[in-house]
């Protein structure tokens, strides 16, 4: 099933008492919801549908295909491997794969080694294999927004885990929030420390110490914002500031993570059904079971090879 098949099955099913509950509580596409609203009227919310199809989207089990759309006035084109058999974009890309297999095939003792092609990785203590493991792998997607380009590749080449965590917190990346604009049609503004957003109802938009919330109109009181639902009003998606909460999502990377620097991890997804597929953003992804193991067996210290 497609996104769009399945974010328009999805909206079937939940736009009636949708519509029912926003017209109950005067709510409208730029309505906001707090932690002071109930359970139903964050389920009416402009905020709520957003994350839903935010859902969706993350659960997909289809791996991306080339799209283009205009997205307020700024084109977003995004294009994606379809396949994981071997294509080089060059002969000095290939060579630079034959080296990193064969850094790979001559390495010794305690090590991690990924093949992306294969999407594979081994845990090898000298000529054992003690782990085998299927792992999702990057899209090797180009993302291109607002005179940015973001290229999401899993690089090749040796890599030292410098930590582990467990249950680790993610901190998207403005990608991330490029990615959701592109998605929902959504135009992009960073939030910015000690600046008030007045929207177009009256409504202030600002950040008061590690929340986001709003200040309504006539009125002076502070009310936070929910912490995992995109903050969106007047069709725009606005980025929270790094270090509020809002800028943090719980659960995203699985129970267990080994960092390998540079923004590139070994780690986990409730994702389960990703696996095996090139659809990350240039982490490699492991199932529940194995990450676990990778946590608990794979020292600080230890080599990965990636080819």
């Amino acid at each position: 099933m497609t996104r769009l098949a399945a974010a328009a099955l999805l909206f079937a099913l939940y736009a009636a008492p949708a519509r029912a509950q926003v017209q109950a509580r005067n709510l409208d596409s730029s309505s906001v919801t707090t932690r002071a609203d109930s359970a139903e009227a964050q389920r009416g919310g402009h905020n709520w549908f957003v994350s839903l199809l935010r859902k969706i989207a993350r659960r997909s089990d289809d791996a991306s295909s080339g799209s283009t759309s205009e997205t307020a006035g700024t084109e977003v084109t995004a294009t994606a491997a379809a396949s994981s058999e071997r294509s080089f974009k060059s002969r000095k890309d290939r060579l630079a794969w034959e080296s990193a297999r064969t850094s790979a095939e001559k390495s010794e003792g305690y090590r991690v080694i990924v093949d992306l092609f294969g999407r594979q990785l081994r845990v090898i203590d000298g000529e054992d294999t003690l782990r085998t493991a299927t792992v999702a792998t990057a899209m090797n997607a180009t993302l291109e927004y607002g005179g940015k380009i973001w290229r999401f590749t899993t690089p090749r080449g040796v890599r030292t885990v410098l930590r582990k965590d467990r249950d680790p917190v993610w901190t998207p990346p403005e990608w991330h929030f490029a990615e959701v604009a592109l998605e929902h049609g959504l135009k992009l503004a960073q939030l910015e420390r000690g600046r008030v957003v007045k929207l177009k109802d009256g409504t202030k938009l600002l950040t008061q110490g590690d929340e986001v919330g709003i200040i309504r109109p006539g009125g002076d009181e502070f009310v936070p914002m929910i912490y995992d639902e995109h903050i969106v009003f007047d069709n725009t998606l606005f980025i929270p500031p790094q270090g509020t909460k809002h800028r943090r999502i719980q659960g995203e990377l699985g129970h267990f993570r080994l960092d390998l620097g540079n923004g590139y991890l070994l780690h986990g997804t409730p994702y389960a059904k990703s696996i095996g597929a090139a659809v990350t953003h240039g982490c490699v992804r492991l199932r529940d079971e194995d990450i676990e193991w990778l946590y608990e067996n794979v020292p600080v210290g230890t080599r990965v090879y990636i080819y």
